[in-house]
């Protein structure tokens, strides 16, 4: 499989100071001294990844491991991506979190400037783990403190059903294709065209639903490394996104939605397009067999002629600093990341190996994946706040801005400048 874009390691610099919130009371789960179970190591696993997968496929991974390490238990704590994250949170404030940990690479160079997080660099080394296989690593000051271990690329899913009743005849193409379409939707279907959240407290629909529209086209949010939010590149997708706002077509409640309520909105009909992660296929279908939706590329602006930008995210795993089993942690992500697991475990999610040796027999039956694969091959990963310090911030300060431009107390120009001000002084 082609790797491209994702082959390279993401390397980020010392120069932020940190400023992550912590808010909330600890509820992670200890890590102080070793679990023991029946003369074993019991670890404790936070992710948001079995919730997404076919029922019992992630459960399944860990009872392999088990058969392979009788002497390790794996201990599954499972939620939604903004719990998990609200929980890492506490647990890396109380000095409490999981022995084994899903990241997001938004969230890795906080958690590595705390020291909350092991560094796999040093883990790696002392287990002569030939890292050449690894598709990528997220590293802050030169050392891993995530591995990818599946990559997500985030397209455009449409409701084919809303879209055929609104007369629209193909998926838009172009973003004066997709603001029509958003416009027929909503006009007669009483369905909003399309959902974008963005919430304070989980900021990650900037990356995801918003600065995708200026990455479709080519566009960046950095120079030389640097904030670069005043360029025509955002300036062009933020006034997209304003005007889609005064037509009245994207989904109410904006500013206090989440992922995982726009996957609801899209799945339970109210919406004709959302931008999602391909991990949302098994769940959307799940909970509505009946959902008849289809996925495309990200429009991009009209007379772009280049490679389509597509946002994608990971499936990241790293290990407490704080747990007293890192021996026991690192099999765990090991087997995780082996071709034979790392293959079944893409397989199941519908995504593109963090190991570049795995083999995943993709299934040639389900066409919205094949098409996705194809989507995915001819465009361009992109993703500028994996790494960056404090990118959550960085997506919040954003997103505050935004919400004044769209409720019509600031102008898009003095919004961005404003953004730009706040994030040079968090770099």
């Amino acid at each position: 499989m082609k790797k491209s874009g994702l082959t390279r390691i993401l390397t980020v610099g010392a120069s932020a100071a940190l400023a992550l919130a912590l808010t909330g009371c600890a509820n992670g789960t200890g890590t102080d001294s070793p679990d023991k179970n029946a003369g074993g190591v019991t670890l404790k696993f936070s992710q948001w990844w079995e919730p997404e997968l076919p029922e019992g496929t992630f459960r399944a991974l860990m009872d392999d491991f088990e058969k392979a390490n009788p002497e390790i238990k794996v201990e599954l704590v499972s939620g939604p991506y903004a719990s998990t994250k609200e929980q890492m949170i506490a647990g890396a404030a109380s000095g409490k979190m999981a022995d084994v940990v899903g990241l997001d690479g938004a969230w890795v160079n906080d958690f590595a400037k705390q020291g909350s997080i092991a560094d796999l660099s040093a883990i790696m080394s002392e287990a002569g783990y030939d890292d050449s296989q690894l598709a990528s690593q997220i590293k802050v000051e030169n050392k891993t403190y995530m591995i990818p271990v599946v990559n997500f690329p985030y397209p455009m899913f449409t409701n084919v059903d809303l879209m055929k009743k609104a007369g629209v005849e193909e998926q838009p193409n172009t973003r004066s294709e997709f603001e029509v379409a958003a416009k027929q939707i909503k006009e007669k279907t009483g369905a909003s065209g399309w959902v974008v959240p963005l919430s304070l407290e989980a900021p990650n629909g900037i990356q995801n639903d918003v600065m995708s529209w200026a990455w479709a086209s080519g566009g960046t949010m950095l120079k030389d490394g640097k904030p670069d939010v005043t360029n025509d590149d955002v300036k062009s997708a933020t006034e997209f996104v304003k005007k889609l706002w005064d037509d009245g077509v994207i989904a109410p409640g904006a500013f206090t939605m989440k992922e995982q309520d726009k996957v609801e909105e899209f799945t339970n009909g109210r919406v004709g397009m959302m931008i999602d992660s391909l991990a949302h296929i098994n769940l959307i279908r799940e909970n509505n067999p009946n959902l008849n939706f289809d996925i495309t590329a990200m429009p991009a602006k009209d007379e772009y002629k280049g490679k389509r930008g597509m946002a994608y995210a990971s499936w990241g795993i790293g290990i407490s600093e704080n747990t007293k089993n890192k021996d026991a942690a690192w099999k765990l992500v090991e087997y995780l990341l082996s071709p034979e697991a790392n293959a079944k475990l893409c397989e199941n999610a519908h995504a593109f190996p963090g190991n570049m040796k795995a083999k995943p027999n993709f299934d040639s039956e389900d066409p919205m994946f094949q098409k996705a694969y194809n989507i995915w091959s001819e465009g361009s990963p992109a993703n500028e706040f994996t790494g960056l310090p404090v990118a959550e911030d960085l997506m919040r300060s954003y997103s505050q801005n935004l919400q004044k431009v769209l409720d019509g107390s600031m102008k898009i120009d003095e919004a961005l400048k404003a953004t730009q001000k706040d994030w040079v002084s968090k770099f």
